[in-house]
């Protein structure tokens, strides 16, 4: 394992207290630690870590042993959460070769997909198991060395996201590993490399193997991470919307519907790094919002239904997506209710302006309006018209604007009956 000084390449004032307190006392302990990761590759960029990871040689039940309050966690591949203050900091033991461990703790599908992980070993192996070579990093704090055997630093200063062993049988392996790197790629301005972008294109229909919760799981951490705007182009570029959103596609090659998407994309993304909240609900609804446009037209053209056209639509471009992605009700109702009211936002009834105005969903609604008035001239006029009624009845608008996230209902418990 190469080592490197690392007082020459990162700000060690930079690092969490906490999780330099877990490696020195699992050192200690006689144990080897690092930070790992994601941290060590923000620091070598200059950034400040928003998390701090740690690996070491110690079983999940000897890290417990050492900390308080620590727990276990994960099934496909346990982590243990140690509490330091505020701070949670996760540490993982070092991983090994899947194919040396017991039926018990390492389990494939017939397909290659891991199922189940828990097959610990040394720090070379551990490296060698980790998805990209800009987070197969590992910094010892203690002694200030970073660790590096697969050019992972190296590849920061190419600005290179490259997958670590040959990127098929890591696709394989776990399919979401695609996305991972669409994700990097984006997030830090990456280019991917050229043989781990060759086999997105050969591994993208595993997807479909990966259950529709994990993948809306997946989804947000695409979208709601502040780089919502690239990460859609890098999606559609290397065919990875297909087995997330089919009914997108179409969208993304049409200029002004890609442009729409794109605004929404890149309005989220502000609103991320001013620190303001966001909620799904509205970004795929924009994301879908021309696939229930151009079927609610049809609809509407050939007469098939005799309710709502956009409702109709509507229903039906969910129903195909839900197939793909999970979207729990409490973002498909909204997504449905800004859809509907566009519609109604049209029409510019004076006798219908308050009832409108009063709408739950109206203020989100009326932000894909303006979204959509960007690339239509006869829009332009029907946002001004609304922007007018909202300075005329300001106490009517809608209170759920287009960022705030719907709470779950919580169903009272049960009390137990008395014996």
């Amino acid at each position: 394992m190469q080592t490197i000084d690392s007082t020459k390449l990162i700000d060690h004032t930079a690092l969490s207290r906490a999780a330099v307190s877990v490696v020195e006392r699992l050192c200690d302990n006689e144990y080897s630690a690092f930070i790992v990761g994601g941290a060590v590759r923000d620091l070598l960029l200059g950034q400040r870590p928003k998390d701090f990871d740690v690996a070491t040689n110690a079983t999940p039940e000897q890290v417990v042993a050492l900390f308080r309050g620590s727990r276990i966690i994960g099934r496909r591949f346990q982590i243990v959460h140690v509490r330091m203050g505020r701070e949670i900091i996760e540490v993982t033991t070092f991983r090994g070769h899947h194919d040396d461990g017991a039926p018990q703790t390492a389990v494939k599908s017939q397909k290659g997909l891991l199922l189940r992980d828990n097959v610990y070993g040394t720090l070379d192996q551990d490296a060698a198991r980790r998805d990209l070579t800009i987070n197969a990093l590992y910094l010892d704090p203690v002694n200030k060395l970073i660790l590096d055997d697969l050019d992972g630093i190296e590849d920061i200063r190419r600005r290179l996201v490259r997958i670590i062993g040959d990127p098929a049988t890591r696709y394989s392996e776990d399919p979401v590993r695609m996305l991972r790197v669409v994700r990097f790629a984006a997030k830090l301005g990456f280019t991917i490399e050229a043989t781990s972008q060759a086999a997105i294109s050969q591994c993208r229909h595993l997807l479909a193997d990966i259950p529709v919760a994990r993948l809306f799981d997946e989804t947000l951490k695409l979208l709601m991470a502040g780089f919502a705007a690239p990460t859609i182009e890098h999606l559609a570029k290397h065919g990875l919307l297909e087995p997330l959103f089919p009914e997108a596609i179409g969208a993304m090659n049409d200029p002004s519907s890609k442009n729409l998407i794109l605004r929404a994309m890149a309005n989220t993304d502000a609103r991320i790094a001013r620190g303001k909240p966001v909620t799904p609900a509205f970004l795929l609804g924009a994301l879908l919002w021309p696939a229930v446009a151009a079927k609610g037209r049809d609809i509407a053209n050939t007469g098939a239904h005799e309710g709502s056209p956009i409702n109709a639509a509507g229903q039906q471009v969910l129903a195909i997506t839900l197939q793909r992605v999970s979207i729990p009700k409490r973002f498909s109702i909204p997504m449905r209710e800004i859809w509907e009211l566009q519609p109604r936002l049209e029409k510019c009834s004076s006798k219908r302006v308050k009832s409108v105005l009063s709408q739950r969903r109206f203020r989100a609604a009326f932000d894909l309006l303006l979204l959509r008035s960007e690339s239509s001239e006869e829009l332009k006029s029907t946002v001004a018209f609304w922007e007018e009624q909202q300075r005329l009845f300001p106490d009517l608008v809608g209170s759920l604007p287009a960022t705030e996230i719907p709470q779950r209902k919580r169903r009272p418990r049960r009390r137990k009956r008395s014996q």
